[in-house]
């Protein structure tokens, strides 16, 4: 027992030298502690240099082709947003739809899309503002049917299978060119396919007609000396609209500001280089100079102001739609535009 007793009163004893020690440790450490006046990171330089070089970014959705790939590809854009604290981010989307779909979750702040997305995005609920236009493009998207199609005019397209990406600028040119020869929507058989999926089912023969915009149009029609059925000329204008989510459009007019200037001496320099640019994209387009050289002589170029007219146009393309009940609601398009 009184050696148990020992090691008792032993053990009590070293516990509270611990105890003592830990407690003056505490005491040391919380002395030395950052007061309320001093940066949290405070004697850690490479914590402090990496907070000052923190930079915001920009999320820019693009597709194959059109200007702001054309501005992508070329460069210059992201110079001059580091002067203000921004980068760049590149999303590409096969299809404007897709791009807006991305915008409405937060996932684009900038973008460029034909004159159909933004109405049925519009109607969706995504917080869309129209920032600026391209020029009338009527050239740039067409009615392709095959080589040795019976279809030779638009009244044999009655009862025909025709493919579109639903939503895209291209579902307004189907509208109005039915509308044109005498046929209703319901005449037809809409089959909605994204460009890729929509190329391989016309070389099957899996549709019998396609509707489709530049590059894939070009694209298309000379590998396979598929005839065109119509363009949009004299049906659409076929604007290319650059739209932002309107939470970082209202909060970041300067970065817009720099990305629509930037778009625009882009825009002009490929303009006066239509066959430099076709070089520049092929590659990362998988696509031939030719084809692109032709889809580049189809298109306008420059950037210019949303004004009424283009609103009103935009208003004329909704109620079609809506009309058609290929959208839920009637919209206000006026509601869309950056004040």
């Amino acid at each position: 027992m009184k050696l148990q007793a020992g090691t008792f009163k032993t053990g009590m004893r070293a516990a509270g030298a611990i105890l003592l020690s830990l407690t003056l440790w505490l005491l040391a450490a919380c002395g030395s502690s950052p007061t309320s006046d001093a940066p949290a990171n405070a004697g850690t330089p490479s914590g402090s240099a990496k907070t000052a070089d923190a930079k915001k970014s920009i999320k820019i959705g693009y597709q194959k082709y059109a200007s702001i790939n054309i501005l992508k590809e070329k460069g210059g854009l992201e110079e001059e947003l580091a002067k203000i604290g921004y980068t760049a981010e590149w999303i590409q989307f096969p299809g404007g739809p897709q791009l807006l779909e991305a915008m409405n979750v937060g996932s684009v702040d900038f973008g460029n899309v034909g004159e159909a997305p933004p109405i049925f995005a519009q109607a969706a609920g995504t917080p869309l503002v129209y920032l600026a236009r391209s020029p009338e493009s009527p050239k740039a998207e067409s009615i392709l049917v095959p080589k040795t199609s019976p279809i030779q005019t638009g009244a044999d397209l009655k009862g025909k299978k025709i493919a579109l990406n639903k939503g895209s600028n291209v579902h307004y040119l189907l509208v109005k060119y039915l509308e044109k020869v005498g046929l209703k929507y319901t005449d037809v058989e809409v089959v909605f396919l994204p460009p890729a999926d929509a190329r391989a089912a016309f070389e099957k023969g899996s549709v019998d007609a396609w509707v489709i915009w530049e590059p894939f149009y070009s694209a298309a029609q000379l590998a396979t000396e598929a005839r065109v059925l119509a363009d949009g000329e004299g049906l659409v204008s076929n604007y290319e609209f650059y739209l932002g989510s309107r939470g970082f459009s209202e909060a970041n007019r300067n970065v817009i500001d720099i990305l629509l200037k930037q778009l625009e001496l882009s825009d002009r320099w490929a303009k006066d280089n239509q066959e430099e640019v076709a070089k520049l994209l092929a590659p990362g387009l998988g696509l031939d100079v030719p084809s692109l050289k032709q889809a580049l002589s189809h298109r306008g170029y420059g950037i210019l102001p949303i004004d009424d007219s283009i609103i009103a146009q935009q208003q004329k393309v909704a109620d079609a739609f809506f009309a058609l009940k290929l959208i839920p609601d009637a919209i206000n398009v006026s509601k869309a535009v950056l004040k």
